[in-house]
């Protein structure tokens, strides 16, 4: 039996988080999982929402969260990286099911994207296959 996962894709960084898709996909390979399904969502805000649609899906053993919440002039992007954990920590339990965090930040600036994508990608497939050993 396959163990299908989910991955949620935030839009607003399009371009770096492609590339830490490439990573989770490719993770997911060595991990033994198969990416049954792909959601772009506006930005890290909409993935708990996301997350919870895939989690209901019987098939969906798992879902991975990739993102980015930069650093701004103000506390919203901590408030809002605050909530969105909240979120994906109750979808989390609600369904019994592993989520993998792959959001960059709250906090993050330019600087510390770039480095931080393969890591954060690969981390959030190998949180779910261990939950799932």
């Amino acid at each position: 039996m396959s163990k299908k996962i989910g991955i949620v894709c935030g839009e607003f960084h399009r371009t770096e988080v492609e590339m830490m898709l490439a990573f989770a996909t490719d993770s997911a390979i060595e991990q033994g999982l198969e990416v049954g399904e792909i959601v772009w969502v506006p930005g890290s805000m909409e993935a708990p929402l996301a997350a919870t649609r895939l989690l209901e899906q019987d098939d969906i053993v798992g879902v991975a969260c990739l993102g980015i919440i930069e650093k701004g002039e103000t506390q919203h992007g901590l408030a809002m990286g605050q909530a969105v954990i909240k979120s994906l920590i109750d979808a989390q339990l609600t369904y019994d099911k592993p989520v993998g965090l792959g959001i960059i930040g709250p906090g993050a600036k330019p600087r510390h994207i770039e480095p931080r994508l393969e890591p954060h990608a690969r981390a959030a497939i190998t949180a779910i296959a261990k939950m799932l050993s």
